[in-house]
């Protein structure tokens, strides 16, 4: 994961029906105007890069926290105080990014796989990525990830589903909704499209921050994770907080491959391997 260190971490709100209602946050963005209904809320940063001494860029006026490196394909660490936590179960993009001027002009995804944009759930936050990063080990990105061919209908991610699960002593459920990726309410060209006038004109306004000028402070990294939106919780994983000795799994498979219950079933049996189509989080909790 440290090869990472030099990425954005940038995460979409709201870019799945009903997710945000299922984890409470409806209230946090209402005051906030989009295009059409289906159109996400907006989009938080959960990591930001630390540029080089003596780069010559202005102050970047974020959280502090954001600077912690939280990724890991292993563990979610419980924050010390007593607040629930939420594994979210999202597809992640590995991204090239490019620049004219301070403007980010293109964002090409290479690779996809497995993401869990663990959060904490705690009513009045000020901006979306205090749930988002509380140090090293808060969030997850699997190892085995897969080559996007083309991010465009007719490419290989027409044929994907996500499904999770929590392992929980001796039994394993269903975390989030087995869907397939094409019920993203943004995707493709129509999301690619989007993020770039969201990471180019987002201001600093109820939850959200002012993506543009964490880029330029950060010296205009040339590659970010991107996660484009958790999923709908099961009726389990929607009222279940992370505990220790949990273990969260994330599944992203080729639906023509396998059946959504070949999957649940594989998992439960612990026979599921990662392959060139099939990308695997599991993260024990710390």
């Amino acid at each position: 994961m440290a090869k990472y260190k030099n990425f954005l971490g940038l995460g979409i709100a709201g870019n799945f029906a009903l997710h945000l209602a299922q984890a409470g946050e409806l209230e946090d963005f209402k005051n906030i105007i989009t295009a059409d209904e289906a159109a996400p809320k907006g989009m938080f940063p959960f990591f930001l890069p630390t540029p080089a001494p003596g780069s010559d860029v202005p102050e970047l006026k974020a959280k502090p926290m954001l600077h912690n490196y939280p990724l890991s394909s292993e563990y979610i660490k419980l924050p010390n105080e007593e607040l629930n936590i939420q594994a979210e179960p999202e597809v992640g993009l590995i991204c090239e990014l490019e620049y004219a001027a301070d403007k980010l002009v293109s964002i090409k995804p290479t690779y996809f796989g497995a993401y869990n944009d663990c959060s904490i759930r705690v009513a009045g936050a000020s901006k979306i990525s205090d749930k988002k990063n509380w140090g090293e080990n808060t969030k997850g990105l699997s190892n085995s990830l897969i080559a996007i061919d083309n991010f465009s209908a007719g490419g290989v991610m027409d044929n994907y589903s996500i499904a999770s699960f929590l392992r929980r002593g001796d039994e394993t459920h269903a975390y989030g909704e087995d869907v397939e990726l094409l019920g993203y309410s943004y995707f493709y060209e129509k999301l690619l499209e989007w993020m770039l006038n969201q990471i180019n004109t987002q201001e600093d306004f109820g939850p959200l921050e002012p993506l543009h000028e964490y880029i330029v402070a950060c010296n205009k990294p040339k590659n970010a994770i991107i996660s484009i939106g958790a999923t709908r919780y099961t009726e389990y994983g929607e009222h279940t907080f992370l505990k220790k000795g949990d273990e969260v799994v994330i599944v992203v498979y080729n639906n023509k491959e396998l059946s959504a219950k070949d999957v649940a079933a594989k998992v439960a049996d612990k026979t599921l391997n990662a392959t060139s189509s099939i990308s695997i989080l599991a993260q024990k909790v710390i």
